[in-house]
């Protein structure tokens, strides 16, 4: 958030935002996007009325919340994070499950809002009759890759946290997070239009 809003913690966060209803503007990079629907999920299970302000992309998003023209923002780690670093931005939880290593002092949001996880993942993918044999290389390649202790301190770095999973475990992770999606999506009624 930008440093301007008298919050430090969630729940000062919280408090104030209660006391404030409709008067704080939530920057997202789009309809739709990840920021966007975190906002949304936050703002649902927090009863929060913020007032959600779409941008065409997370950059003008972030140069307005630096400027001060809008209070709070979902965004990735990796754009927010030399923000933070400088104080320029005061990140007051991350949306992961768990702690970064890369931000151990910072608490996850679900210690404050319980269920709540949102995070940016990325995977890779192969066509569907792609033979077994090739996925299993390349799953044994990638994890390989991604248990280097210098990509995993770099990931830290970059505020990510290496996440090999087994083909099977991966498209678990994918049918799980279409639901939970889809479900803040219709409950907040976005849509593309």
């Amino acid at each position: 958030m930008n440093p301007q809003v008298p919050a430090k913690t969630v729940p000062e966060f919280i408090a104030y935002a209660k006391a404030n209803p409709g008067k704080i503007n939530m920057a997202t990079a789009g309809n739709g996007s990840v920021p966007h629907i975190a906002g949304e999920m936050f703002k649902s299970m927090t009863g929060l009325d913020l007032l959600t302000i779409g941008y065409r992309g997370g950059g003008p998003a972030l140069i307005d919340l630096l400027a001060g023209r809008v209070q709070v923002m979902f965004e990735p780690t990796l754009s927010t994070l030399p923000y933070i670093r400088s104080g320029k931005l005061r990140a007051l939880a991350v949306t992961s499950a768990n702690r970064l290593p890369g931000l151990p002092d910072l608490p996850a949001l679900a210690d404050f809002v319980p269920g709540y996880e949102a995070t940016s993942w990325f995977g890779l993918g192969a066509p569907k009759n792609t033979p077994i044999e090739i996925i299993d290389k390349l799953n044994g390649e990638v994890s390989a890759a991604l248990a280097d202790r210098a990509i995993e301190q770099r990931l830290a770095e970059l505020g990510g946290v290496p996440m090999p999973l087994k083909p099977a475990e991966f498209g678990k992770l994918i049918a799980d997070e279409t639901e939970k999606w889809h479900n803040v999506i219709r409950t907040a009624h976005i849509n593309l239009d």
